[in-house]
């Protein structure tokens, strides 16, 4: 009943940018907290930064002055910017919402992915 939908995954060499977008819709009441998480090959998926309603934030070490979260609250909206790319951050890269519905109770939503890949 929430969907959520990622872009802005593609190909770069290291060094370079990119810019993956998550959008919430359906029948949100409000939203807690937006995060991204990632996932490589043969590997559990884990945390890369998260962001409260608040304006809170929460980053892996791997990324801390490379990689910024940031959220458009009138769109329902979670912004990863991530710069000086590296090879080791190649992953599928999935987005997490979590918040209140308006029928019943909380959520936890997760996007199906999208792919970075970083070439050396």
């Amino acid at each position: 009943q929430v969907q959520l939908v990622e872009s802005g995954g593609g190909l770069v060499q290291a060094g370079g940018s990119l810019r993956l977008s998550c959008t919430a819709s359906g029948r949100i009441r409000s939203i807690n907290a937006m995060g991204w998480y990632c996932r490589a090959p043969g590997k559990q998926r884990e945390l890369v930064g998260t962001i409260t309603s608040g304006g809170s934030t929460n980053y892996a070490d791997s990324v801390k002055g490379r990689f910024t979260i940031s959220r458009d609250n009138a769109k329902n909206t979670v912004i990863l910017q991530m710069n000086s790319l590296k090879p080791e951050d190649t992953a599928v890269y999935h987005c997490n919402v979590e918040g209140i519905t308006d029928w019943r109770g909380s959520f936890s939503s997760w996007g199906q992915g999208t792919q970075v890949t970083v070439s050396s």
